[in-house]
């Protein structure tokens, strides 16, 4: 049977609740363990970080981009949420709203996946130095957790895509 929307419930429970919870969490964290946050990114050339204090401007800098990424899950949360709610009725209008909502977050999930090997170096193939890190482990494993379903929902796997599926919906509404 054909999906009739572009975020049938699936999608909806991945990108309206479960990054927009991600999202939340991840912004909580960094506002209440800013230092412990910001030393896990990526390795220590000494092998571990210094115990001086973070700058301001680093400790602002942390802060504002956990500040931002929380707002990327209440944007999601919404955007999603009025699609579903008001474009119930035009799945090729809420096809392309919702595609203007998860095609950058498809490239800024490649790109933070990409960015965080890259930082690792030599040891980015090597999971067994990972071991101290959790915070790369939730980077790693939360990034593929939504980076896989995005992949499906361009795919057109579980819902409406008007190129497929707009002319038997046509069919559908005028019989």
């Amino acid at each position: 049977m054909t999906q009739h929307s572009a975020i049938p419930w699936t999608y909806w429970i991945v990108f309206g609740w479960y990054e927009p919870l991600l999202t939340l969490l991840g912004c909580a964290a960094v506002m209440l363990y800013p230092k412990e946050i910001h030393d896990q990114q990526a390795p220590w050339p000494s092998g571990s970080p210094p115990n001086s204090p973070l700058s301001r401007a680093t400790l602002v800098t942390l802060l504002q981009l956990a500040q931002t990424v929380g707002l990327l899950g209440l944007v999601n949360f919404l955007t999603l949420g009025t699609a579903r709610r008001h474009l119930a009725r035009y799945p090729a209008i809420q096809e392309r709203m919702v595609a203007a909502l998860l095609t950058p977050l498809l490239l800024g999930d490649i790109s933070h996946m990409a960015i965080t090997l890259w930082a690792l170096g030599e040891e980015r193939w090597d999971t067994a130095s990972w071991r101290d890190s959790t915070t790369l482990w939730l980077t790693m494993l939360t990034g593929m957790t939504l980076l896989c379903p995005r992949i499906a929902w361009h795919l057109g796997i579980g819902r409406y895509m008007h190129k497929r599926d707009g002319k038997e919906l046509s069919r559908i509404k005028g019989s």
